[in-house]
């Protein structure tokens, strides 16, 4: 019987400490893959991929990069894209962040090498930039309900920062139960200083995030679409959902059009990753949803997302754990155990 799935693709901040070797742990069978990766860095003058994943020590000030950690995500995630049990049909890809990329490869719309190309390229010249910065803000309480209102304050709170002169700050990525702002220094701190902490650990600054999806990365698309031709886009071979929850579909997209919006609108414009979710679940009403790796931080954020719209009945974290005890539909491949009810 064939498990109906929408794959998720995580971006920047996923490959960490306990990530190092993933790789080599579990995918000694892709050799020639990684090989074509390696060979696109040896000729950038770039340390291999293969060498920053066989590392014996690991550090955030290298590792959290842009140019280090897009290229060792992308090799990961879309190793095991290609890792899946033959019995699981992917019914749509989508991604958070960097991780649209990733899905443009899985699903068929970039070749394996151009979406390393594009990875890499755009992971390189955000490092170069270093545009602004990033940091993650909670409007959802622990019971992971959705709460509208204190969203609304925060926003609020958020565009009133970004009319203060020398002050940059908008929403960057909607994440599940959490907001994701971006902007300068000044317009970053104001919000620091304007938010009560929350849980120990919130507001948390992203460590060499630029200001992803902001109009501040306009240098950087301007760069990327010199760089990257429209050529090396073509048509899915599944359904892709994009940052906007936009569905592209096999045989009726326009590649020129895909590649303006990878290089224009995802990466100036705020990325919806909850509705990218939510579309996902209510256009194509999947059995499973599978975040490829490394790691497992993205799993909260769906999970998130699939509650605030009430997905299978669930209110709150309570109903989905319930449900995960009872049948699991959330897989991260970037945990052992659950990686081995997707894997072949």
């Amino acid at each position: 019987m064939t498990r109906k799935a929408v794959l998720i693709c995580p971006g920047r901040g996923t490959y960490n400490k306990p990530e190092l070797g993933y790789l080599h742990r579990h995918h000694g069978d892709k050799a020639a893959l990684f090989a074509g990766f390696d060979a696109q860095r040896s000729a950038a003058g770039q340390e291999e991929v293969t060498t920053l994943d066989g590392a014996t020590r690991f550090s955030v000030s290298k590792y959290s990069r842009g140019d280090i950690a897009s290229p060792l995500i992308y090799a990961a995630s879309l190793a095991d894209a290609q890792s899946l049990a033959k019995d699981i049909e992917v019914v749509a890809v989508t991604g958070n962040s960097m991780g649209w990329y990733i899905a443009l490869a899985a699903a068929g719309a970039l070749s394996a090498e151009d979406g390393f190309t594009v990875v890499n390229t755009m992971g390189t010249l955000m490092q170069e930039q270093l545009i602004g910065g990033q940091l993650v803000y909670p409007f959802a309480g622990a019971d992971w309900q959705n709460d509208p209102a204190r969203k609304a304050e925060l926003l609020a709170i958020v565009a009133d920062i970004n009319t203060r002169a020398g002050h940059d700050l908008v929403l960057s990525i909607d994440l599940g139960g959490m907001l994701v702002l971006a902007g300068n220094e000044a317009g970053l701190s104001a919000f620091e200083a304007a938010v009560p902490v929350v849980e120990e650990r919130f507001p948390m600054r992203l460590a060499n995030h630029a200001a992803f999806h902001t109009s501040l990365q306009a240098p950087v698309a301007a760069e990327g679409r010199k760089r990257l031709a429209a050529g090396m886009f073509s048509q899915p071979k599944v359904p892709l959902i994009d940052g906007r929850g936009h569905v592209w579909w096999p045989g009726a997209t326009d590649t020129q059009a895909l590649w303006d919006y990878t290089l224009g609108h995802q990466v100036v414009e705020p990325y919806d990753f909850t509705r990218a979710v939510q579309n996902g679940a209510l256009e194509f009403a999947p059995d499973l949803f599978i975040v490829t790796g490394p790691g497992t931080t993205l799993g909260g954020a769906v999970a998130q997302s699939l509650v605030h719209a009430g997905w299978q009945g669930m209110s709150g974290k309570a109903d989905f754990k319930a449900q995960q005890a009872k049948a699991p539909s959330l897989i991260s491949m970037g945990d052992d155990a659950q990686r081995a009810i997707v894997t072949g």
